[in-house]
């Protein structure tokens, strides 16, 4: 086709129609029917409608929609072609999906049980039409859809749910607002209008040139960010502001509102929109091994490479994914670990843990669970799918060979202390909503955070900016990068390094109170005596503390070097030491649990106000076992002519040499500090990797627990389906047989309907004038009946008829002088199948008299 050609086609016609996908379930008919009467008949869009059916039996759900909709309705068929204006039906026992506007059907992956063949449409939806894809979820039980409109919700479409009051099955509904990926609820007829304010081919009245200022943009943005600041504690003003307005303007347009500001009045009034408003913001596109050629360079360069270098020390590789979102990359990561380990001689003693965080509650839930729908089989190969993967509830889970490597975690990037000691760290497409400023913070944050020789992964369009000093790139074109050691945050980089500090202390976990005992119990000889004598006259002051720095034992007077503090008892030696030595202390303590040796602290001075310094020893205590695993710290306070030589060499010597020593002491306290920080991180870790840990055991026995329920579900559903059609069959055959007796009524014709053994099955009015028949004696025989026609032949011609199906016509008169034109056929049912005969008695009489008085004139 030439050029010109296509610019002569009109826009409908180059372009395909948005597509509607509508999923119901049980009790899902007669929303449909409201929300189809409800669409006008030149909308320009399209709509596929998906409801859990019975597999083994037709469908009449196109029937019964056209009824409600001046639209076509159409069952589908492969590779039928989407048309705007046109209502689309997912057959029985089948899956459907959507490709470049194209229908699919394909065989489910599940014949019974917990298919989900909405979340298969909606998915497939979401991939299609990106932020063209529109997904309504309306009545019925379990939660099918939910992650459907969870994908198209993170692609920017629209997503919407019947209000669950309305629905006579509200958990699919209740399920997709819970889980926060519905942007309207309403009426199933009053959603039609919000979809079409929408998705009209004009976007909504223009805003009023005075609100239409950047200034009262800015405004307006300040105000709802304070607002989610309020609510959800997290602060969004560090992102792009072209992605937060973009992201505003949608809700904007589907609450059908005018400006910002109108939004963020509405937001005042309506608390519950700041949830959804916070999750739009959050953005959660992903995918199993996204980007290929990342991933084979991770397998072919990156992986062997942190390998090898771990497998020359512990062999224990930790990773951080930043960002995780639902758990695609998480998975992806721990897969590839196996993948390569196999490839490796030695890589059987190599050990992975991954770390994946999210600021999203509800997708780390769903990555938790690592359930994933039937579509993963297009970005996974089928022996990673065998070998990784377990077929359930229509879609695929996570081995736990895989799920064992994975801890998921909220939290903030921008806020929270980061992970420590990483070999790995993924951080794709997070950077680019995130501003300049941010940017410059976070990445030489990421260079702290991983091990000498680490990789960091960045997305297509980021960079590590004006930190190139700590990063250099795998190959010239890669987004992985090396971590170099010869640049410095803070230095090199550009800027500071901006830690997040927890106001925790690292060794406080809460008022702890410890035994300690003061005095010594009665020696019990002479020699005993002497040696209290002289540890009490000359031994220095001594305390004894465990891993912990609870302290177990004191001898001697410390008071000079330790005091109470203030509030409930606490006898930590962290909280007890003054100030001038608490820092030191803290580093030696730890120093000394971690290395097993004794640790030597000289010169310090307890506070700003001493006039004496003390030397401090550290000593771990291994024997004996009784004290195993406790420290004994040492003061020795200096002698007075040590302590006058100090203070005489301290007026001597020189301000350069005094402003070295402190700042010495400064950079020492710095120091351990940062240890403390790390210290306290690594604790908070491990109990949360803990808590994660059981968290999914109790998962697990849940699944477990739930699976047969879920069937049972699936079967109900179908069962509900089934009786809204029937049920709407036998109106339609209730009125049909209303009619039929109307119109045999009007005829004015005795009839008698017999079956095959010639009993009575149904009888007319006007019967009765001929035989004496009433309502009970339907099931009579024939034979049985009396009637005052002279035709003893009756019963004997109506088996002939029922035996030969010939025609049999008499005229018969009655014993009250009346005439009958007698008529037996057999009664033919549409299947072309004889039960019974059908009778006719004409009322011939006034024929009969005109005949007779021709005859005699």
């Amino acid at each position: 086709m030439s050029s010109s050609d296509t610019q002569a086609l009109p826009p409908v016609a180059r372009m395909a129609p948005r597509i509607v996908g509508l999923g119901a379930s049980a009790g899902g008919l007669e929303p449909l029917l409201q929300f189809l009467a409800q669409v006008p008949a030149h909308s320009g869009l399209a709509y596929i409608v998906v409801q859990h059916m019975d597999p083994t039996r037709k469908a009449l759900l196109a029937e019964l929609l056209q009824r409600a909709t001046v639209l076509p309705v159409r069952e589908v068929t492969e590779s039928m072609s989407i048309e705007p204006d046109m209502v689309y039906v997912i057959p029985p026992n089948s899956e459907l999906t959507v490709a470049r506007a194209v229908l699919h059907l394909a065989d489910p992956a599940q014949r019974r049980g917990m298919r989900l063949p909405i979340d298969v449409l909606f998915g497939s939806l979401a991939r299609d039409q990106g932020d063209r894809a529109i997904g309504v979820v309306l009545s019925g039980m379990g939660t099918d859809g939910t992650v459907g409109l969870q994908a198209i919700k993170s692609q920017g479409g629209l997503t919407l749910a019947q209000q669950p009051d309305s629905a006579q099955f509200d958990s699919m509904p209740r399920s997709a607002i819970a889980a926060g990926c519905v942007d309207v609820v309403g009426l199933a007829g009053d959603l039609p209008a919000h979809i079409l304010r929408v998705a009209a081919p004009e976007p909504p009245a223009g805003l009023p040139a005075a609100e239409r200022t950047e200034a009262a943009n800015e405004q307006a943005l300040d105000l709802i960010l304070g607002l989610l600041r309020e609510h959800n504690k997290h602060d969004l003003s560090l992102y792009k502001t072209s992605t937060l307005q973009r992201r505003i303007e949608r809700r904007v347009s589907v609450h059908g509102l005018d400006t910002m500001a109108a939004y963020a009045r509405f937001l005042r009034q309506n608390p519950q929109e700041l949830a959804l408003l916070f999750k739009e913001m959050l953005i959660g596109v992903t995918s199993f091994f996204r980007d290929a050629a990342v991933w084979q360079e991770l397998q072919e360069l990156v992986l062997p490479e942190v390998i090898t270098r771990r497998l020359a020390e512990d062999g224990h590789l930790r990773a951080w994914i930043a960002g995780c979102s639902t758990g695609e990359e998480a998975y992806s990561l721990a897969m590839a670990f196996r993948e390569a380990v196999d490839g490796l001689a030695e890589g059987g003693r190599c050990t992975l843990q991954v770390f994946a965080s999210d600021l999203n509650a509800d997708a780390i839930a769903a990555a938790r669970s690592g359930h994933y729908p039937a579509s993963i089989a297009q970005a996974v190969s089928p022996e990673r799918l065998a070998r990784f993967f377990s077929a359930k509830g229509g879609g695929f889970v996570v081995n736990p060979e895989i799920r064992s490597l994975v801890l998921f975690a909220q939290h903030d990037v921008i806020l929270d202390p980061p992970f420590t000691r990483i070999d790995i760290l993924c951080c794709r497409n997070l950077l680019i909503y995130f501003n300049a400023a941010l940017q410059r913070r976070l990445v030489p944050l990421f260079h702290y955070s991983l091990r000498p020789g680490g990789a960091l992964l960045l997305g297509a369009s980021e960079t590590v900016g004006r930190s190139q000093s700590l990063f250099a790139p795998v190959q010239p074109k890669s987004r992985w990068f090396w971590r170099s050691d010869t640049g410095k945050p803070g230095l090199a980089a550009g800027g500071s390094l901006a830690f997040p500090v927890s106001s925790r202390d690292v060794f406080r976990t809460g008022p702890q109170e410890s035994s300690m005992s003061l005095t010594t119990p009665p020696p019990a000889n002479l020699q005993a005596l002497a040696d209290q004598v002289l540890l009490e006259s000359y031994s220095p002051p001594v305390v004894l503390v465990n891993d912990r720095g609870d302290v177990l034992y004191i001898r001697g007077r410390t008071a000079a070097y330790l005091e109470p503090a203030s509030g409930k008892a606490n006898w930590n030696i962290h909280v007890m030491a003054r100030p001038g030595i608490r820092m030191q202390l803290a580093g030696a303590l730890r120093t000394a649990l971690q290395e097993g040796r004794l640790v030597e602290l000289h010169g310090l001075r307890p506070d700003d106000e001493a006039q004496h310094t003390v030397d401090v020893t550290v000593q771990p205590i291994h024997l004996p076992k009784a004290l195993a695993n406790t420290v004994m710290i040492v003061f020795r306070e200096l002698s007075g002519p040590a302590a006058g030589r100090t203070a005489r060499r301290r007026r001597i010597a020189s301000a350069a040499t005094a402003m070295d020593e402190e700042l010495a002491r400064s950079q020492e306290e710095i120091r351990l500090l940062r240890q403390e920080m790390q210290a306290s991180q690594e604790q908070l870790q491990a109990a949360n990797e803990e808590l994660q840990a059981t968290n999914e055991e109790l998962q697990s026995a849940n699944e477990e627990l739930t699976t047969s329920k879920e069937e049972a579900q699936s079967m109900n559903e179908e069962l509900q389906s089934i009786n809204s059609e029937m049920q709407s069959k036998l109106d339609d055959l209730a009125l049909a047989q209303s009619d039929m007796q109307n119109l045999l009524n009007a005829t004015d014709i005795a009839t008698l309907f017999l079956d095959n053994e010639l009993n009575v099955r149904r009888f007319t009015e006007q019967v009765g004038h001929i035989f004496h028949l009433r309502d009970i004696d339907i099931g009579r025989p024939l034979s049985d009946l009396a009637s005052t026609l002279t035709y003893p032949q009756l019963h004997a011609d109506a088996k002939e008829t029922l035996r030969t199906l010939a025609f049999c016509e008499k005229q018969i008169p009655t014993s009250d002088g009346r005439w009958y034109a007698v008529r037996i056929m057999p009664y033919r049912t549409l299947a072309d199948v004889i039960q019974g005969v059908v009778i006719t008695f004409v009322d011939i009489t006034a024929a009969k008299e005109l005949e007779s008085r021709l005859r005699k004139a």
